[in-house]
């Protein structure tokens, strides 16, 4: 029996573009900005910060390395959180519903502490709550010290929420990351372009 929703984050519940991250970080002078960012992860600084090896001060003075003269930490979180388009109200809704529904709801992401303290936590408040108040908890992989799909980051998650994998439904965009929980016992629905995740929902 599921019980439990686990939900990842982009693609899934907030919309993003790559492109729009690649062009803004070309325009502040980045040379091969496109190397650094993938559809389900990044490279290099980027994943850095991603798996907690980075924290935000030293991500800062890794991309001044790398960046004009000038450019400041505001024009640099600005430029990576472009990636970042929104989230739809209606997801917001949904969450709601499923846990006014029984479920508990959680969150696993591969994100880092720039984007998770400004523009997630500002999408977050469209309805006037703050983000916690939509999961009963919430793993980061820069607080994990992980990143999907290792099999760390799941067991650490199923540490920390106190969840079983048999009795979870994992909701990701990504096929690697879904395959990595299947095989850990947790069921999944990778969610594909121009659908919700309401859409993969177990049947009543």
């Amino acid at each position: 029996m599921i019980k439990n929703l686990l939900f990842d984050l982009g693609g899934v519940i907030i919309d993003i573009r790559r492109q729009d991250c690649v062009d803004a970080f070309e325009a502040l002078g980045l040379e091969n900005a496109d190397s650094y960012f993938g559809l389900y992860s990044q490279e290099g600084i980027f994943m850095a910060i991603e798996d907690g090896s980075l924290d935000t001060d030293g991500f800062h003075r890794a991309m001044h390395s790398l960046l004009p003269a000038g450019v400041t930490d505001r024009q640099i979180d600005d430029a990576f959180q472009r990636f970042i388009t929104g989230i739809p109200v209606h997801r917001l809704e949904a969450l709601r519903r499923l846990r006014d529904q029984g479920y508990r709801l959680y969150l696993l992401s591969n994100t880092n502490p720039v984007m998770w303290n400004d523009v997630i936590a500002r999408e977050f408040r469209k309805e006037g709550r703050e983000r916690e108040d939509y999961f009963d908890g919430i793993v980061t992989s820069f607080t994990a010290k992980a990143l999907k799909p290792s099999r760390e980051i799941f067991e650490y998650t199923c540490r920390t929420l106190g969840i079983k994998p048999e009795e979870t439904l994992f909701f990701d965009d990504s096929a690697a990351n879904t395959c990595a929980a299947a095989e850990l016992g947790f069921h999944t629905a990778t969610v594909e372009p121009g659908t919700e995740f309401t859409d993969y929902l177990p049947s009543k």
